[in-house]
């Protein structure tokens, strides 16, 4: 009797996540020690589809052992492990996934996961919660994922989903069940903690699906609210950033790999001649993707002229005219690792004497920041900021700028930089007070905006120059994330010969 396809199907299935949780599991005991070989007998990946890439089946984005490009499962093991030993005994630590958002109607927005939630559960689709507690053993946790179950008919509309199955098998959680039960399968969890750690109860509704849900107390959520208002709650958010600050060598290896690609792409980009600000803005965007990012990381800027005096331009819609500079601070993606890089450069290629002036200050300041990014130096953003405005300062008194009183807060209104790593500004509220350590990875982005007024000498009058690096913090020495973008002014000018 031929047997049912939908039965087959599903044999398969199970047959094929029983093969990856199998050897996802030795993976996590014995990776250290042997390298990872899986086989799945008769029944191909590609008979299997999940809600994300994997390497079973999408080998060309991901290697053997890897749950997102460049990050292996036992990696986020690993950081669950961390997180876990940082709460106290009996805790639990409770995450929201992302929503989709929409623009309207059915549009919806690129889906972007909590960064917070990727980085412990490598989970990648919306409407998920995932609870991390800490067991009476300090060096064991438990691990909850739930999630959209499978749905073939919402599948067929909306994309594939892992499911509950996966979320055991390929995720490795210990356990899961159907997000739509959140408040059947949470109250347990949460009557049973001596503490909770979320930041969700004091998020905006329209965050997540679980901040929703609270917010909107239907009677299931009015379960959940209330135990929660009689729980003690402790904000994630100081716990979280102090886990994530730190990057692993994989971790700089992403980041690296999308500086090298983002950097090639503006290198390649100053090489030619550009009229309009929408057309180099576009040609970036597709260079990130072709060198091997999976997309811009944020809304470039590209600011030709007296634009560049708008710290924040994204219009993109002017010409650019011969005789002014061309500001474009964009950056690539890759496996959620973000590069953020700023170059100025004029639009003849060939600097004119007072835009080399202005820029020389400028990349003068940067470069000696640069150079303070290591642990054996002792110095926070905040310091490094200092510094930055105190060569300017001097800069700018060498070029016939009056620097007396506030003058330098109206040229250089914004911080020298900020941490990066899966956001642009990552592990926000993380204080920039104290002092860089090693594998902590940052930008170093001095720049000067002058006014068009008579306060300031005619000939920079409503330039605008900015130059940013994305650096890793090393012991000794700073690594440059993004060095392949040209910065020296003969070798942007040797470019177009």
């Amino acid at each position: 009797m031929r047997p049912c396809v939908h039965a087959l199907n599903n044999c398969r299935r199970q047959t094929l996540l029983r093969a990856i949780a199998s050897n996802t599991r030795w993976l996590l005991k014995r990776r250290e020690t042997f390298p990872l070989h899986r086989s799945y007998a008769s029944v191909s990946a590609a008979e299997l589809q999940f809600g994300q890439p994997l390497h079973e089946t999408h080998p060309h984005l991901l290697k053997a052992g890897e749950l997102t490009p460049g990050i292996t499962a036992l990696e986020y093991a690993r950081r669950r492990s961390k997180l876990a030993s940082k709460l106290p005994k009996n805790a639990v630590a409770i995450l929201a996934a992302s929503e989709i958002k929409y623009r309207s109607g059915a549009v919806f927005y690129d889906f972007h996961q909590d960064s917070n939630f990727f980085y412990l559960t490598g989970f990648n689709e919306p409407d998920a919660v995932a609870v991390i507690g800490k067991s009476t053993d300090d060096d064991d946790h438990i691990f909850h994922l739930f999630v959209r179950p499978k749905d073939a008919k919402a599948e067929q509309w909306d994309g594939v989903r892992s499911g509950t199955q996966a979320a055991l098998d390929v995720f490795n959680a210990d356990e899961s069940g159907d997000i739509n039960q959140i408040s059947d399968l949470l109250s347990p969890i949460v009557s049973a903690a001596s503490k909770v750690y979320t930041d969700i109860i004091f998020e905006s509704k329209t965050k997540s699906f679980f901040s929703r849900f609270l917010h909107d107390r239907s009677s299931k959520a009015e379960g959940i609210a209330k135990i929660l208002e009689t729980s003690s709650i402790l904000h994630l958010k100081d716990v979280i950033n102090d886990v994530r600050t730190l990057k692993s060598d994989a971790e700089i290896a992403n980041m690296r790999r999308a500086g090298q690609a983002s950097g090639r792409a503006f290198t390649d980009a100053m090489r030619q001649a550009w009229t309009k600000e929408k057309d180099l803005a576009a040609f970036l965007e597709y260079q990130f993707r072709r060198q091997g990012c999976d997309g811009s990381a944020y809304i470039p800027v590209v600011a030709g002229g007296q634009n560049a005096r708008i710290i924040h331009y994204t219009q993109n819609n002017h010409i650019l005219k011969e005789g002014q500079t061309v500001l474009v601070d964009a950056g690539g993606e890759y496996g959620g690792y973000i590069t953020d890089i700023t170059r100025t450069w004029p639009v003849s290629g060939h600097f004119a004497h007072a835009q080399k002036d202005l820029y020389d200050a400028v990349l003068t300041t940067q470069r000696h920041c640069i150079s303070l990014c290591r642990a054996n130096a002792s110095v926070s953003l905040d310091e490094l900021h200092n510094i930055a405005e105190t060569d300017l300062k001097d800069q700018l008194s060498q070029l016939g700028f009056d620097m007396s009183g506030k003058a330098l807060e109206s040229l250089f209104p914004h911080h020298l930089g900020h941490y990066i790593g899966l956001e642009v500004h990552d592990t926000p509220g993380q204080s920039r007070r104290t002092p860089l350590r090693a594998r902590q990875c940052v930008t170093v982005e001095p720049g000067l905006y002058v006014p068009n007024t008579e306060a300031y000498p005619a000939h920079f009058r409503g330039m605008g120059i900015r130059i940013e690096d994305s650096v890793c913090v090393q012991d000794g020495h700073p690594l440059v994330l993004t060095t392949e973008a040209v910065k020296e002014t003969e070798d942007i000018e040797a470019l177009r010969g």
